[in-house]
């Protein structure tokens, strides 16, 4: 039987007299890639900002491993264990490859404050987290990230979340502008990232990449869950693109 971790309940917000999400109902189980799509406006984006904690509820609960939680901050959400990767990864360029990893929790040596960085380890570590997010040329750690690809930059961003013990990791288009290649190489990721014991929740609009990683699709249209149990492995991408799009509801009209 499958473990809850993430329960969203009745999720609203408004913005002034906006409501961009009514009631939304969400829940990810441990271990489970999950899809969430939707047109542009549905309500995807407004909705991971509120688990990760970038902007309030303005009513509504969510529960991390059947706790309540509150989600204020940024900090509260990667506190319990949630990290976001935004299309740009939200990396430093001119930083090397480990201090982006380790950026605002770089492990020092001798006192906290006085303390220098403890270069050696996060170089030991970052090599070892490019391995296991499939990076298979040798980069050296102190490389800086504007010399990467925007797959090796997905792949750093994706180990960093890995590494820092995140039970859920959140995808906001991860593969917008990437090539083939790269593309491939992040939905592979995506992959291993269950296999690590994380869960997932990808945004994008390519709905074939969606259908070839995630266990469940979740659709939003008008600020709503209109399905939340699609199972991508005996239902068709024209099905779910009528969903999307409000066809299937026309249909029975």
């Amino acid at each position: 039987m499958a473990e809850e971790l993430i329960r969203m309940e009745n999720i609203g917000k408004f913005y002034g007299r906006v409501q961009a999400l009514k009631d939304v109902n969400l829940v990810v189980n441990r271990r489970e890639i999950v899809g969430l799509l939707g047109d542009n406006g549905a309500g995807k984006s407004t909705l991971i900002k509120v688990l990760s904690g970038a902007v309030p509820a303005s009513s509504g609960d969510i529960y991390i491993s059947g706790r309540k939680v509150k989600m204020k901050s940024t900090n509260d959400a990667i506190a319990n264990g949630i990290e976001t990767i935004y299309q740009d990864s939200a990396l430093v360029p001119q930083l090397s490859i480990a201090r982006n990893l380790f950026l605002g929790r770089e492990p020092t040596i001798g006192p906290a404050i006085l303390g220098r960085l403890d270069t050696a380890k996060m170089n030991e570590v970052s090599r070892e987290l490019l391995k296991q997010v499939g990076i298979s040329k040798n980069i050296p750690p102190d490389t800086p990230i504007g010399m990467l690809s925007g797959g090796e930059r997905q792949a750093v961003a994706i180990a960093r979340a890995m590494h820092f013990d995140s039970e859920l990791i959140i995808l906001d288009e991860p593969t917008n502008n990437l090539g083939v290649a790269e593309t491939r190489g992040v939905l592979n990721f995506v992959r291993r990232a269950r296999d690590t014991d994380h869960a997932c929740i990808l945004i994008a609009h390519n709905i074939h990449h969606v259908f070839q990683v995630v266990d469940r699709i979740v659709v939003m249209r008008h600020g709503q869950v209109v399905a939340d149990n699609i199972d991508p492995k005996v239902t068709s991408v024209d099905e779910v693109e009528r969903i999307i799009t409000g066809m299937e509801e026309e249909a029975l009209l």
